[in-house]
């Protein structure tokens, strides 16, 4: 008799038994290569900050400057470089109830896994900012029945961000998240949050995956993922720490540069040519393997 051999998990699948199974940490990636160094690092899934695009690959302020067609190819991009799942920030799903259905689409199309969408305003603010403004939660209930109605595949992870807290207060906060629950999100991620005993109180409240946001210089307590997991936290975002390393890195080495007119001084704190073709699986002895899969997923020309 022949055996049947076990097909891979969808990544969406794989994310939602991710979330089932314990608490997972998400490293931000703001490209494709810095997921690929996460996925190595040993982290089960990646995760796509909107401010992370918009500063690295724009230059620009977390303010929804980029559009939905821009964050769905570059997040697509650092999707198709790795094999774990991709959450992606999909900011206030650009626009109202049939924007959103369509940001799902175009997410579901470019192989990311979930999405979280958020109760801000447009134009919106970092979530650790003070200033926000929050659209009425009736309004934020059919985004998120849009959503979930648009997806195709019943496994795509809709996660509702709440940043009520800075706005109306803790309470407005667990209200909206219950509300957005009910709506048919399948993950809650509390934004700022401002203390440990918040976090604690929200997942007592809160029964269902929720998701925190562990950026740097924010309004919320540094905890660990053991820490969070320990209160019912699902999974913990580290958004920037990947840039915000890097940058300060890239900094110190281009004013050296700058000064002494030669690298010769910090060639041994940089990646090798060898250490990036590995992490890029390529050979240059060989023919890239992927090549012509990924011109054609990205619309480029076939070699003649």
């Amino acid at each position: 008799m022949a055996t049947r051999t076990a097909q891979p998990l969808a990544r969406t699948t794989r994310l939602r038994q991710l979330l089932a199974d314990g608490c997972i940490p998400l490293a931000g990636a703001y490209n494709a290569l810095t997921a690929r160094q996460a996925e190595g690092a040993g982290f089960e899934a990646v995760y796509v900050s909107g401010a992370g695009l918009a500063n690295a690959t724009a230059g620009v302020p977390d303010i929804g400057l980029l559009s939905r067609d821009q964050v769905a190819l570059l997040a697509g991009w650092i999707a198709a470089a790795v094999s774990v799942p991709v959450l992606a920030d999909a900011d206030t799903g650009f626009g109202g109830s049939a924007d959103v259905a369509r940001t799902v689409r175009a997410f579901e199309t470019a192989g990311i896994a979930g999405l979280h969408i958020e109760d801000q305003v447009f134009p919106k603010r970092c979530g650790h900012l003070a200033g926000k403004e929050i659209i009425p939660a009736a309004e934020m209930v059919k985004k998120i029945r849009a959503a979930t109605k648009a997806r195709r595949d019943t496994d795509f992870v809709i996660v509702a961000r709440t940043d009520a807290r800075a706005v109306e207060g803790f309470d407005s906060a667990v209200e909206r998240a219950r509300r957005y629950l009910d709506a048919g999100a399948d993950a809650i991620f509390p934004e700022a949050l401002q203390t440990r005993s918040e976090l604690a109180r929200f997942a007592r409240a809160i029964d269902v995956p929720l998701i925190a946001n562990m950026t740097e210089f924010g309004r919320s307590p540094l905890l660990t993922v053991r820490e969070l997991a320990a209160m019912g936290y699902r999974a913990v975002l580290f958004p920037q720490t990947a840039l915000r390393i890097g940058l300060r890195a890239q900094e110190a080495a281009l004013s050296e540069l700058a000064r002494r007119g030669t690298q010769r001084g910090f060639i041994r704190r940089m990646q090798t040519r060898k250490a990036l073709y590995e992490l890029l699986d390529y050979d240059p002895k060989k023919d890239w393997p992927a090549a012509e899969s990924w011109r054609t997923r990205n619309g480029a020309k076939k070699r003649p």
